[in-house]
């Protein structure tokens, strides 16, 4: 009679060591997919600040009012801006970073490249969707 008393409470002890075990494995699989979703937040937000930065960086670039497209690398906010004029004179500047794009709009006028007011873009403004992406 004792030996059954001591091996349900050994079993007892093992079901909760068990349940403990496996609450534990859930949290930290819980906690890491957390982890991976802030890291991936994170890595977003600093590509959208990279983009906006290079975004202003291309306003203040004297690029050449000239139709076609050009473009800068810039390996300090880790992507690109171009710049874009249509046969209309009609301008898009271009920036991405990583996954983020932003977009300015502009227009060539007596020779010198003006960009609107009404600020960037996190979309494409033109109709024709090639037009937005990078060359």
């Amino acid at each position: 009679m004792r030996q059954q008393k001591g091996m349900s409470s050994l079993m007892l002890v093992l079901l909760m060591l068990v349940l403990g075990s496996l609450t534990l494995q859930g949290m930290s699989m819980q906690h890491q997919s957390q982890l991976r979703q802030t890291t991936l937040e994170q890595r977003a937000m600093q590509d959208t600040v990279n983009a906006e930065s290079l975004l202003e960086e291309g306003r203040m670039f004297a690029w050449k009012p000239e139709p076609g497209d050009r473009c800068r690398d810039d390996t300090d906010f880790a992507g690109r801006v171009c710049l874009r004029i249509f046969s209309d004179e009609s301008a898009l500047l271009i920036a991405n970073s990583g996954e983020q794009y932003r977009w300015q709009t502009g227009q060539v006028q007596k020779g010198i490249l003006q960009f609107n007011r009404s600020g960037w873009s996190d979309f494409c403004p033109r109709k024709e969707v090639l037009q937005c992406q990078l060359p």
